[in-house]
């Protein structure tokens, strides 16, 4: 009883950022430029939904939270919404659909080169995220390309420290973050190989 209202109320709270952003955009509380806060925001949320998806298994590991394994894949999937709500506003409200600037603002601009590809790398991600691919694909290479969460996590906070021009107090906290995140699993991993070993 306590996952399922668990997950239900993750669920609600998880949607409350789009909500706020929805609400501000239509009550033009967003300041003078709307449009960049709302594609700056879309990819803040994303990153930290990829963070927070990441902390699951530390959080089991370090305070035996396993509890939390239950939401996991919805906090992957609310990572890959923000992100998809992040690209189309960018495709829509700063291209305007522009095939040829799209392709040459990928091209000419790294961090949005980099974010690019962490977007096209965290769709096969999105779309195996469900009890019929892992049995279609078989565990191992189901958690094999899930594995990609890790390269894309790197990515995300690259995109966002190349992105920010003065402050970069937050995008180093999520590299910070991230580091510490990666760690634990290497540290597990190489503690692994030893007693395997």
């Amino acid at each position: 009883m306590f996952r399922r209202l668990f997950k239900a109320g993750l669920f609600i709270v998880s949607f409350l950022p789009a909500v706020a952003l929805l609400y501000g955009a239509l009550n033009n509380q967003l300041g003078a430029n709307p449009i960049e806060v709302l594609t700056r925001d879309t990819g803040e949320w994303a990153l930290r939904f990829l963070l927070i998806t990441l902390a699951v298994s530390p959080l089991r590991l370090l305070f035996g939270w396993h509890f939390l394994a239950d939401v996991r894949r919805l906090l992957g999937l609310y990572s890959f919404f923000y992100a998809v709500c992040h690209m189309l506003l960018y495709i829509w409200l700063d291209q305007f659909f522009s095939l040829t600037d799209i392709i040459n603002d990928i091209i000419d601009r790294p961090f949005i080169t980099v974010g690019f590809i962490s977007f096209l790398a965290l769709i096969p991600l999105a779309v195996t995220s469900n009890n019929a691919m892992i049995k279609r694909l078989g565990s191992e290479r189901w958690n094999r390309l899930h594995r990609l969460v890790y390269y894309i996590s790197i990515g995300g906070v690259i995109h966002f420290f190349m992105l920010v021009k003065k402050d970069i107090t937050e995008p180093v906290i999520y590299i910070i973050i991230l580091a510490v995140l990666l760690g634990i699993r290497l540290y597990r991993y190489s503690r692994r190989s030893l007693i395997s070993a």
